[in-house]
């Protein structure tokens, strides 16, 4: 079953659940950028890794990684097997390890790097936080080379960057590789169907499309948002305008409501 919104859905925003949804719209859009611009270049799918704190602003899953070592512990059970050697006892450092993923288009002929695309992430968008930080100077770097750089926001909450800030709910913005501007974006909001943008290559290949509501609904439709997402509630925040919030409790009856005729539950 389909999403109950015309394009985004903010129920989907949610940033304990927002880690699988970046990653089926990385497969997504990757599957299909390939289809269009193989042979002459491939879509690679790369990582980045940032290790943070439990001191940082935002909360996020907890991956044990870093140990201290203590003394063993004394007086260890002896069984009929003979005595079990002390062990050494060690306390987890949770240190917080945040995996990004993002897309790359290379020149199958020289393997030079042509495109760069981020589906950005609450952890990204979060000020002051050590993943902020890199995106940005990630971000001016690829800015000032002949890459291409293709920006895609999908999230309410969060910084953006001062060219974009406030003008929609949701963004794609490209930056052509090799020239100072003008930056080419397409705002659209939460009642709006997603655009197709441009994706552009290198001389003589043409900018190819990548239709974002396509992908979207791909994602949508694997992760099986539909049967898993709780649409009983509110969207996480920010908070909807209140006309939007209206919008929103009776798209989500309706969809509910043809949803129980359809699979009677």
């Amino acid at each position: 079953m389909s999403s109950p919104f015309p394009g985004m859905d903010p129920f989907l925003e949610n940033p304990v659940g927002w880690g699988g949804v970046h990653s089926r719209l990385i497969n997504s859009i990757s599957d299909y950028l390939a289809d269009l611009v193989s042979p002459n270049f491939i879509v690679d799918i790369e990582e980045r890794v940032y290790i943070t704190t439990l001191g940082d602003p935002e909360k996020w899953p907890i991956v044990p990684d870093v140990y201290v070592v203590s003394r063993p512990l004394a007086g260890q059970p002896v069984t009929a097997a003979g005595s079990i050697t002390a062990p050494t006892l060690i306390e987890p450092l949770y240190d917080v390890e945040i995996r990004d993923r993002f897309i790359e288009i290379v020149d199958a002929r020289n393997r030079e790097v042509v495109a760069t695309l981020e589906v950005l992430s609450p952890y990204n968008k979060a000020s002051g936080t050590p993943g902020r930080e890199a995106f940005l100077r990630k971000r001016e770097k690829v800015r000032a080379s002949k890459t291409h750089w293709i920006e895609i926001d999908l999230l309410r909450a969060g910084e953006r960057p001062p060219e974009v800030a406030g003008k929609s709910d949701y963004y794609a913005l490209l930056k052509r590789g090799g020239t100072s501007g003008p930056y080419e974006v397409w705002y659209f909001d939460l009642r709006d169907k997603m655009p197709t943008i441009a994706v552009p290559l290198r001389p003589p290949f043409e900018d190819v499309p990548l239709n974002l509501q396509a992908v979207f609904d791909h994602a949508y439709t694997r992760g099986h948002y539909a049967e898993s997402t709780d649409y009983a509630g509110s969207p996480p925040l920010p908070r909807l305008r209140p006309a939007d919030a209206r919008w929103v409790e009776e798209i989500v009856r309706e969809w509910l409501a043809a949803r129980v005729k359809t699979t009677g539950s």
